[in-house]
């Protein structure tokens, strides 16, 4: 591994590895996490190494709703079903202003997470400031969510993280969420975030592209202190960056992770496959996602108004694109299927 010497020092791992099975997972799964699923997936990650382990609803605390999908079961018991689990790991949670509110910061502390994942748009880090400034004052790390950010480039992208920076988060993150980054898409946000920042910084890939281990070792290379994964990859969209992929090839390189590579392949292949629906397959739907940059969650709602209104899916993604929808905007789904049904009926 080149540029940045990320191969570890003495030991150490050279970056810290979230995983996010239990919450961008949920999108895959329809928001149906139990108890008992989050229990057995925990204490595989746990058992393998993984250093940070995030839980909530697919949108974050607060997402189970009729806009984004109600869940199976209250995200808080599952955050302390996970607390409750891990011996080693500790608990993340992600939180999107507007969606959840600053009351569920404090509750999910209450319970033992200890680390906020506060998520904005990529050009609206300024509604961020009171929730990560809360999450610090509960005594939690704090880390900063520049969602869709192959939208704008570089240097904006920094101007934005910078806000993050200045309300005390402790790392901000490249967060790929269309999975529409090439190499040097990557390559390059990280890279401005890493000159630019007196943090840490990190990346969240998406793989509609089938690229996201290949941008997660580009951020390392240009400096990255954080990268996430989904074990078998499950996310939304297509899936996000394989945990254990990331493991292996990081164990193939000589990068240490911390994480034993043939036990997080248990995790994937005893404690998540088999709870894996289909969805996370690169199929046509979900190259359109990161071809059009859409948002890796409008996937099932896509197929689902597609089905409805008898309107082809990567109709409704592409138009998606083009009108720049990103996450929070859901209702457009159904207007453009109604939009592309009237279209061809008459």
């Amino acid at each position: 591994m080149s540029a940045s010497g990320k191969t570890g020092e003495g030991g150490r791992p050279a970056f810290r590895l979230t995983d996010s099975t239990l919450r961008d997972g949920s999108h895959a799964v329809a928001h149906r996490f139990t108890r008992e699923q989050v229990r057995t997936v925990v204490a595989a990650l746990d058992r393998a190494g993984v250093p940070v382990i995030e839980v909530t609803h697919g949108d974050g605390l607060g997402g189970s709703s009729f806009n984004y999908g109600f869940s199976a079961t209250d995200e808080m018991e599952l955050v302390r079903e996970a607390v409750a689990t891990a011996t080693r790991a500790k608990i993340a949670v992600l939180m999107l202003p507007g969606i959840g509110v600053k009351e569920d910061i404090n509750r999910v502390a209450e319970v033992g997470a200890t680390v906020a994942r506060i998520a904005t748009h990529c050009t609206e880090a300024d509604i961020s400031e009171q929730h990560i400034k809360l999450a610090k004052s509960l005594g939690m790390e704090a880390v900063g969510f520049l969602m869709m950010a192959h939208m704008i480039e570089p240097g904006r992208l920094l101007e934005q993280a910078r806000l993050m920076e200045s309300y005390g988060a402790d790392c901000v993150y490249v967060v790929d969420s269309a999975g529409a980054m090439t190499i040097d898409d990557a390559r390059r946000r990280v890279a401005a975030l890493r000159a630019g920042l007196s943090i840490q910084v990190g990346l969240h890939a998406h793989n509609n592209l089938s690229l996201a281990v290949a941008n997660s070792l580009a951020a390392l290379e240009e400096g990255a202190d954080q990268l996430d994964g989904c074990t078998t990859g499950l996310g939304a969209g297509a899936g996000n960056c394989p945990t254990e992929l990331l493991v292996a090839v990081c164990a193939k390189s000589g990068i240490e992770t911390g994480i034993d590579p043939l036990r997080m392949m248990d995790a994937a292949e005893e404690a998540v496959r088999p709870i894996r629906p289909d969805q996370g397959v690169i199929d046509r739907d979900a190259i359109v996602l990161g071809y059009a940059g859409v948002y890796g969650s409008f996937l099932l709602h896509s197929k689902r108004a597609a089905e409805r209104y008898g309107v082809d899916a990567k109709d409704i993604l592409l138009e998606l694109g083009r009108r720049k929808m990103v996450g929070g905007q859901e209702d457009m789904i159904i207007d453009v299927a109604l939009e592309l049904a009237r279209e061809r009926a008459g």
